[in-house]
């Protein structure tokens, strides 16, 4: 077998983190070759296109208020709504806005209560 050509961890660290960045540099240019090639990009008109007229603005539609339910702040109703539109739901599916009732926590503290006391 042949001796390594240096045992110094420093040069093998150096030589080994050039050919890394190499790689990543070399995979840097053919992705951008990729991008600069890409025959499924629109291709630019040449022409310039003609202005069309603007098309009108459609009349404004009623939207209908969601259910409250007592308890619930109407800014939690609007943070709600707003995010199940950012989702892609409209105004119109948005029926009701109300709390879930939910017993799990009440339940788990029962459950450890009783668990304490039995042993």
């Amino acid at each position: 077998m042949s001796q390594p050509v240096t045992t110094n961890p420093f040069i093998i660290m150096l030589i080994n983190m050039t050919v890394v960045f190499a790689v990543l540099i070399a995979l840097g240019f053919v992705i951008n070759l990729i991008h600069y090639l890409d025959p499924t990009k629109p291709k630019a008109a040449k022409e310039e296109p003609k202005a069309e007229a603007p098309a009108p603005a459609p009349a404004p539609v009623a939207e209908p208020e969601p259910e409250v339910v007592d308890g619930v702040p109407q800014e939690v109703v609007a943070v709600i709504a707003a995010a199940l539109m950012s989702y892609g739901y409209g105004p119109q599916q948005i029926r009701a806005v109300r709390p879930i009732e939910r017993n799990s926590w009440k339940n788990s503290g029962r459950t450890f209560g009783v668990t304490q006391t039995v042993d």
